[in-house]
């Protein structure tokens, strides 16, 4: 029981994601304002931001479902943390290791969108209802090719276990450079999960304030926030999991520094395509998922399912 607390309180849950979120945060800005050539944020920034959210007064809209409104934000943030026990972090088994977990683990990760959904509907402000439709109409352009690039790695692997995948390519290392399609759609699949440019269209300042999120303030709006980071720390993770399976075999505290600097990568890799484009429409951003992202992902199951036939194993 008390081995299970530490792991849910401290690490890989609570204690750490919220460490490590904020510097998650820090290192996102810091790399996308350098990329446009800025100076970007202190390193104590995300922290403070979230102190002066957490002090001002809440103010909820008169019009709003008070429960809803309260509860998305805990809800996101419960999401993606309990998604991270699924996910190995240190070694080749997660905390709470079974058969079939991958399934959960993207299950978790989409709650957050839903929560984002319905706290932008029931806020009843008509730039959060667009914003809520937006996030929603959003989630079923890049789940699908997300969720076939997952797949994709299950099928070669044989498991649909994470940690199942992730013992299979840390002992066949040769199989991982054939999953780099997969890894290069799911990078912009997470790009839209965690609605950064030029997938940013739910909340686009320009033109619908912050869309869900524009009757949000106080420690609500910091919660939210603290979503955000939680959640590309558990989507990163995934992603490092799956098509990154390095230096597992290494002493625990080298294997711990190896798999912050995968996570670093991978948010460097956001930033740097973050930084190359501009907001897309939303019509545009169904299309390419569509158009291209759908069609990559299917090519990488059906090379696997090749792959898987002919190698091997």
């Amino acid at each position: 029981m008390l081995k299970a607390l530490f792991h849910i309180l401290i690490f890989p849950g609570l204690g750490f994601l919220f460490v490590f979120g904020f510097f998650v945060e820090y290192a996102d800005r810091k790399l996308y304002a350098r990329f446009q050539n800025r100076i970007g944020p202190p390193w104590f920034q995300p922290l403070a931001d979230f102190i002066k959210l957490i002090s001002k007064e809440e103010v909820i809209p008169e019009e709003a479902d008070s429960t809803v409104f309260k509860l998305m934000p805990v809800f996101a943030i419960t999401a993606s943390a309990a998604a991270i026990l699924y996910i190995p972090t240190l070694g080749e088994r997660s905390v709470f290791a079974f058969s079939g977990d991958v399934i959960v683990v993207l299950y978790l990760l989409t709650i957050p969108t839903f929560t984002y959904f319905l706290g932008g509907w029931y806020s009843r402000s008509v730039y959060s209802m667009i914003g809520a439709v937006r996030s929603l109409t959003q989630l079923f352009a890049y789940e699908v090719p997300l969720f076939l690039c997952i797949l994709a790695s299950a099928l070669l692997a044989d498991t649909w276990s994470l940690s199942g995948m992730v013992v299979f390519y840390s002992h066949h290392l040769g199989y991982w450079f054939c999953n780099i399609i997969g890894f290069g759609v799911a990078l912009i699949c997470l790009l839209g999960k965690l609605e950064k440019v030029p997938f940013d269209i739910p909340e686009a300042e320009t033109e619908i304030v912050a869309g869900s999120f524009t009757e949000y303030n106080g420690k609500l709006l910091a919660f939210i926030r603290m979503s955000f980071n939680i959640e590309m720390v558990a989507g990163a993770s995934l992603l490092a999991a799956v098509f990154l399976p390095f230096g597992l075999h290494l002493p625990a505290a080298v294997m711990f520094l190896f798999y912050l600097v995968q996570i670093i990568f991978i948010v460097a890799v956001i930033s740097f395509l973050r930084s190359l484009f501009a907001r897309v429409r939303l019509d545009q951003m169904i299309n390419f998922c569509w158009k291209y992202l759908a069609p990559l992902a299917f090519l990488q199951v059906l090379f696997n399912l090749i792959l898987k036939v002919v190698l091997p194993r």
